[in-house]
């Protein structure tokens, strides 16, 4: 895996989408999504638009959810990227500061395929 740092160019369409998550802009974030992408969050799967649609405007928009980039990876044609998040959710269990790790696959300028984790520490 070659690891580079926070400053690192995200594939343009990565960028915009972290943007829009920020922004709170739904419409914004759908229009990084290709129309059959795939989303998994939390072991629950999304796919196509009407239902990724629901999810984001749900978990990420009305939930104030905010991306802190802290890391980006790639590995092959699989973008990682390393965000700590904040937001209006509820925190109940979670760490103070929640790092999330997304791994993200793109094609033609759009998303294909976005996985969301909260990794553990390996334990060796």
């Amino acid at each position: 895996m070659n690891t580079v740092g926070r400053a690192a160019a995200l594939p343009e369409v990565l960028a915009v989408h972290i943007e829009a998550v920020n922004a709170f802009d739904l419409d914004a974030i759908m229009a990084t999504f290709c129309d059959d992408a795939l989303v998994n969050d939390a072991r629950r799967e999304f796919v196509g638009t009407a239902s990724i649609r629901a999810w984001a405007r749900r978990e990420l928009v009305d939930d104030k959810v905010t991306m802190d980039v802290t890391e980006v990876a790639h590995h092959g044609t699989l973008t990682i990227v390393r965000a700590r998040y904040d937001g209006e959710y509820d925190k109940t269990n979670l760490p103070d500061e929640l790092v999330l790790t997304n791994y993200l696959t793109v094609a033609d300028g759009k998303i294909t395929s976005l996985i969301i984790v909260r990794n553990e520490p390996a334990p060796y």
